[in-house]
Parts: structure tokens; sequence; C-alpha cells
């Protein structure tokens, strides 16, 4: 038999390999991403058991799985791992895992449907913990998180096997035992995720990996109006030379030449040059401007706040019309009604209570509880 090679990837996309495995007729090799062997899986036809070695020491057995016609018995050679039993029910269709023995608690349940297995955990109130699902036309088996629509945990593609093959209760059984993780391998495949992670971020100490690293292109003014610097390659003006109107060409140079033009708009993207006797439209940068010629020139043009027009109505005329308004409130339609009037149908009613049913029943009934003949 060619040995069939099973690739196990994290999540729904192919491109992390998290274990490889290597199945023959004479057992299962695990092998990390790293190609080194991490679990030994032998089987042995003959006893119908598969037994777990020690991958530095092959001869040394760490568990043994033994398979009759009503499920399989796993015994633990490490302290502290207490034995499990997978028994079939339900005519096959089902597989309930006990811990600790044929007559420990129930953990899991595993139900054979249509297009896969679905496992629930003892304790979720009949939750769906994670579904297997075998695709032969693909060969995939796709295993999700939570049920049939939950997140991928991990994507597993058969060469030189048959997916369908996992689909039977007893090599659903080796398959399951092969492709278990312990809590230490999930923290270990945690641990390699994040290295690779901080791995790939080139970014430098103290700066974020998606800063920009390339060129920058910024424009250095000066204080006041004069020459221009700017990173930018030689620019076209936005207003015409020959109109005498139009202010002053600003003077650019470019420190980049090699980088592309842009049409740069001096009178928007930067600031106006120094006004002329010649051109009296082009207004005067506020950089040179002190503050003390600001603060008197803002100190001539303040006026007086005009009266409005409110203030020329007297305060008689303002309130006139709320004084002479009639505040007197009305009396209701009750207050023209009599109170004898109003009490009358009460005191005709009959206010006499009946007595109840429970007065029919004589108190030495009541006290024994019986119905007296």
């Amino acid at each position: 038999m060619t040995e069939s090679v099973i690739t196990e990837f994290a999540g729904s996309q192919r491109e992390s390999i998290s274990r490889i495995y290597r199945y023959d007729v004479s057992g299962v090799r695990v092998l990390d991403s790293h190609d080194h062997i991490r679990r030994l899986y032998r089987f042995d036809p003959s006893s119908s058991t598969m037994t777990e070695n020690d991958p530095a020491q092959p001869g040394k057995i760490l568990r043994r799985f033994a398979f009759d016609n009503f499920g399989m018995l796993e015994e633990s050679f490490s302290f502290g791992h207490p034995p499990r039993t997978f028994r079939f029910e339900s005519g096959g269709r089902q597989i309930v895992m006990r811990e600790g023995g044929n007559y420990g608690a129930v953990g899991k349940m595993f139900s054979f449907e249509r297009n896969g297995v679905s496992a629930t955990a003892f304790g979720r109130n009949g939750e769906i913990e994670r579904v297997y699902i075998f695709d032969p036309e693909k060969e995939t088996i796709i295993i999700r998180s939570g049920g049939w629509y939950g997140s991928v945990e991990r994507t597993l593609v058969c060469e030189r096997i048959d997916v369908s093959v996992f689909h039977e209760p007893e090599a659903f059984l080796q398959f399951l035992i092969f492709t278990e993780k312990s809590a230490r391998e999930v923290e270990t495949d945690v641990d390699e995720q994040v290295a690779k992670i901080r791995n790939t971020s080139s970014a430098a100490p103290g700066r974020s990996r998606y800063a920009y690293t390339g060129t920058r292109h910024t424009s250095d003014l000066d204080e006041c109006p004069g020459e221009i610097t700017t990173s930018r390659s030689p620019l076209r003006p936005a207003l015409r030379s020959d109109d005498h109107h139009s202010p002053s060409p600003v003077r650019l140079k470019a420190k980049d030449p090699s980088d592309t033009g842009i049409d740069f708009i001096p009178d928007s993207d930067s600031s106006f040059p120094q006004a002329s006797a010649g051109n009296p439209m082009v207004r005067e940068r506020n950089c040179g401007v002190q503050f003390e010629k600001g603060r008197q020139s803002a100190a001539v043009e303040k006026k007086d706040l005009s009266e409005g027009r409110s203030a020329r109505i007297p305060l008689e005329e303002r309130f006139r019309s709320s004084r002479e308004e009639d505040r007197t409130l009305s009396g209701g339609r009750s207050a023209q009604i009599p109170l004898e009037e109003r009490f009358q149908s009460s005191r005709d009613e009959d206010r006499t209570l009946s007595e109840g049913k429970s007065s029919l029943i004589s108190y030495e009934e009541r006290k024994s509880g019986r119905r007296q003949q």
C-alpha cells in the first residue's frame, strides 16, 4: 500500500500548514510544520489494537487502544490520564465517550449524519461543540466549531486515500485519536502563530508597521514672503503671466527632479507675496504683522453697539397685555352638582356582604380535614 498523506491547515485558508499525517498499513506518523515527528501510532491487526509510542523511544508505549464489536477502550500508561471508553449506540450511528472506564461519566457524544459527524460535549445542553464534515469530491475534511455553520478550525486535505473511509465508526475512532490535540499542543500552536506575526513585522521600534517608509515630499516655506522651496517637480503657474492684474509668480525650486509634476496654485497652496505699490491687490502676509499693530488696528475699528428696537418700547407697554388678562379660573361643571346628589347613589346601594361557602363547613370537618358523611 502506498503511503497516504493528510495535510492539516489552520483555518479555512490553505496557507499555514500546522501538521502532516503520514498514513500507511503499519501506522500513522504525525509531523509538525517543521517536519518533526510529534506522535507515533502503530497498528496491530492481529490483536485489533493501536498503540501510541514515544517518538524518541519507539519501543515505549504511551497509550493502547483496543477495538471490539462494541467500540474502543483506551488504556493510558501516563499518570493523571484516566482511561476512556467509546461505545457504539443506536445501531452504530452514535458513539458515546465515557471518562474513567465503562461506568464513567459521559463526556461526549458523536452522532453520524449524512455529511459528517457532530460532537456534543456533556453539559452543553444539547449544543454542538464541533462537527467533522467529509467532502469526497474535494478530498477534504473540515472541522468546524460551534455547529455546521461555525468557524473553521482546521482543514485536512487527503492524498491517496478516500475521505469517506473515515465516515465509518471504527475508522472515525482512529481518525479522532490521531488528530486530536492536547492542551499543550494547542498552546504551542498559538505561540507559533504569535511568533510568526511578530517576525513578519518589519517596523522599527517605536514606529508603527503601517507607517509610510518612502520618500516624503514636504514644502519648506520661509517665515516671511520671498523664495519658497518645495519638493515638487517643475510646476506650471495657475495664473496667466500676461495678465497685469495677476500676482507676481512665486519662485520655486524643486528638491526631487524625479517626482511627477502636479499643478501648483500659489493663491491657494501658499501665502501671498509682499504687497507692492505696483500691485495693490496682493495682500500682505500676517507673519510680519506685530501683535501691537494688530491690537491697535482692532481698537481703532471698534464701534459702539447700537440699541435694539425693543429698547424704545416702555416697560408699561410691554407688560400691559399680561396685566389686563383675566386670570380668574372658572368653576368646573362638577361644582354645580349638590353634595347630596353626588353621594346619593352610594348610599342607596346594598352594602350587606353575603356569607361565603366556607361558612357552611362545620368546624369538626375543617379540623379533621375529611368530609363528614
